[in-house]
């Protein structure tokens, strides 16, 4: 069973920078990974996704301003820390971010928040003008 868990959210003014971290570990086979957000009210949303041959994609939203990586942890494979830059953030950047995994049988870097099964516990990010 995948365990995600994520750290580095916090509270920061329009234009500054914020990265995301999380750890991923327990893996067995192939994953795509990504990372969602949730502001009140609103639906779930993917912000950006790497796929297990390392193929990315973001929403429109945050193209050039977020830079989605993952570095294995550890030599076995069996850990990996996803990674999500955030530049130039914006105060409509500000909700809950989760990371998510999923097994993947084929390269595909979804932003369905339906290709995901397995999620971490989410993250703050307030941005503020």
């Amino acid at each position: 069973q995948l365990q995600l868990v994520e750290s580095g959210g916090g509270s920061v003014q329009a234009g500054r920078s914020l990265t995301l971290s999380c750890v991923v570990s327990h893996l067995e086979y192939e994953y795509r990974m990504a990372w969602f957000r949730q502001a009140p009210a609103k639906e779930r949303e993917g912000v950006a996704a790497i796929d297990r041959d390392g193929a990315t994609r973001y929403a429109d939203s945050v193209k050039a301003r977020f830079t989605i990586s993952k570095d294995n942890a550890k030599v076995d494979n069996t850990e990996v820390t996803l990674l999500l830059q955030m530049d130039n953030l914006r105060p409509e950047d500000t909700a809950m971010y989760y990371c998510a995994a999923a097994r993947a049988y084929r390269a595909n870097p979804s932003l369905m928040i339906w290709d995901y099964n397995f999620w971490g516990q989410g993250t703050q990010v307030t941005v503020s003008a």
